[in-house]
């Protein structure tokens, strides 16, 4: 199948601090999207838009998730296509000694079930259309740890395990499976919660939601499995 727009997109954290950049730019390539949401307070980020469906959605329930699916599948003139993974969550502050397995859990649940649970949803609509283009949200941290986050690093390395083996359980199919590596990135949240940092190679959301378009386009038919690394090589703007 050809990324011949329109098409359509579910975004998963699409109204979050990247998922908003992302969401803006997909829209303006052209693209129909889906975008879950829970924080009625990040709607603020995403105005409305002609080829924007918000939809209210608890993405480790079930249902939640089907109804996401059916949602994006349901217009046949804007086939599903592409499915963004783009939720997640941040633990940190103690060695594995010091940190109960119930945050180990969590970590597993917000950053490897959810993205999992969509795409898994999502696969049979890919698979009846002809193909698709999945991109998860991995992190640097999966193949450059830091002390204090062995919970957080282990379930991202997960996404990236997840990603190859999607790859090629799926090439047959025509659905290409990539993640993204970003360093830390660039969003209001992260600079409130550390002000004093070294911003210079921060991954800037606009720049990832470039990679994204880039990633779901047959511009790129030719990558599947990789895991790209993502910084702000420009230095801080």
């Amino acid at each position: 199948m050809t990324t011949s727009l329109p098409c359509t997109a579910i975004v998963t954290g699409g109204t979050g601090g990247l998922g908003a950049a992302v969401t803006e730019h997909l829209l303006s390539r052209g693209w129909r999207l889906v975008v879950p949401w829970c924080v009625e307070a990040e709607l603020d980020r995403v105005p409305p838009h002609p080829d924007l469906e918000l939809i209210r959605a608890d993405l480790s329930v079930e249902s939640d998730v089907e109804a996401v699916v059916e949602l994006a599948a349901k217009d046949e003139d804007r086939p599903l296509h592409g499915i963004v993974n783009l939720v997640g969550g941040f633990a940190s502050g103690h060695r594995v000694h010091e940190t109960p397995i119930e945050v180990l859990d969590a970590q597993l649940s917000i950053n490897l079930r959810v993205a999992y649970r969509v795409i898994q949803a999502g696969l049979p609509h890919l698979i009846r259309r002809g193909g698709g283009s999945v991109v998860c949200i991995g992190s640097a941290a999966a193949v450059r740890p830091f002390p204090g986050a062995a919970t957080y690093i282990a379930s991202k390395a997960a996404v990236a395990a997840l990603v190859e083996a999607l790859a090629v359980e799926y090439s047959g199919d025509n659905i290409r499976v990539n993640g993204l590596l970003p360093t830390m990135i660039d969003t209001p949240a992260n600079r409130e919660a550390m002000p004093e940092a070294d911003r210079t190679s921060w991954a800037r959301p606009s720049d990832i939601a470039e990679v994204i378009a880039f990633l779901l386009s047959d511009a790129s038919r030719a990558v599947t499995g990789a895991s790209i690394p993502l910084a702000n090589t420009a230095g801080a703007r």
